[in-house]
């Protein structure tokens, strides 16, 4: 007779880390398991190994929830080098070419970035996890192939620029994005609107939606926020004891049982705060997306 396995009864919320360069985001989710004592660990995007600051993670029944965390708009400190190209557009790559560009003066630099700045066509650089025909672009990278990449609309709300002082060429680049931006793309772009190239150095990520690295602590020593915090950009519903049992039956509600208009989303929270579930507007009403206290 066979059983099925137990279920994992570690905790469940979220985690907020400073990711330190030289880990990638599998390494921080690997070492999280054994430190939190559960499997159940993901994070919600991925950062680049040498980059460093704030990675979310989603832990137990949290997990889930990641999608809600991904879709966030994030924020960014790094240097610009300008004159120098890559093979990755960023400090990890082998010198692909260099340009003289003494002659690019701080006001062409401003302009190139505030040409980059609002909704913008990115191409996604080949050293990254986007998915050609099946295939992640990084995949095909260590096979030395490149494939052509259809550009991807995202939008850059800020991107400012100013030079550091005593390093001719660096430029230190703070951007606010939306998701899927490509910080170290934005980089090498400003290079060649100013008739060379540059690449991407000392890329910090500040911000996921309000994650921030006031809220960020240590691989070794993480702090488990509720599973709420994964949604806290959504508007919250609090409901009563009586809604609380169908939602978690995951009933489909009247709007006004919820007391919410538009179309949602919106995180469900019981007296307590405790999350119960995501809901959306469905055909007059509101369905759950996800149900977390079933």
């Amino acid at each position: 007779m066979t059983t099925s396995p137990k279920p994992d009864s570690g905790p469940d919320g979220v985690v907020v880390i400073d990711k330190p360069a030289g880990w990638t985001s599998h390494d921080v989710v690997a070492k999280s398991r054994g430190i939190l004592g559960t499997r159940k660990v993901g994070h919600s995007g991925t950062l680049d190994p040498d980059a460093t600051g704030v990675l979310v993670l989603g832990v137990g029944r949290a997990t889930r929830l990641l999608r809600f965390v991904t879709e966030l708009p994030k924020s960014y400190v790094g240097e610009i080098v300008l004159g120098v190209e890559t093979s990755t557009l960023d400090a990890a790559g082998d010198i692909t070419a260099t340009h003289d560009m003494e002659a690019v003066v701080d006001g062409d630099v401003r302009a190139a970035a505030a040409a980059l700045t609002g909704s913008i066509m990115q191409i996604p650089p080949m050293v990254s996890a986007v998915k050609i025909n099946g295939r992640r672009l990084h995949e095909l990278a260590r096979e030395g192939k490149e494939v052509d990449r259809p550009p991807r609309p995202v939008t850059v709300h800020r991107f400012d620029v100013e030079p550091v002082a005593g390093d001719p060429g660096v430029w230190r680049c703070e951007v606010d994005c939306s998701s899927g931006t490509y910080v170290r793309t934005l980089a090498a772009d400003v290079g060649a609107a100013l008739g060379g190239g540059a690449h991407l150095r000392s890329l910090r990520r500040t911000a996921v939606g309000g994650f921030t690295l006031d809220d960020a602590g240590t691989i070794e020593d993480p702090v488990l926020l509720p599973m709420r915090a994964a949604v806290q950009h959504l508007p919250n519903v609090v409901v009563n004891t009586e809604v609380a049992v169908a939602v978690g039956h995951g009933k489909v509600l009247p709007t006004e049982v919820l007391g919410v208009v538009g179309d949602g989303p919106w995180a469900v929270v019981d007296a307590d705060h405790r999350l119960l579930a995501v809901y959306a507007a469905h055909k007059g009403g509101a369905k759950p997306i996800m149900v977390i206290s079933a």
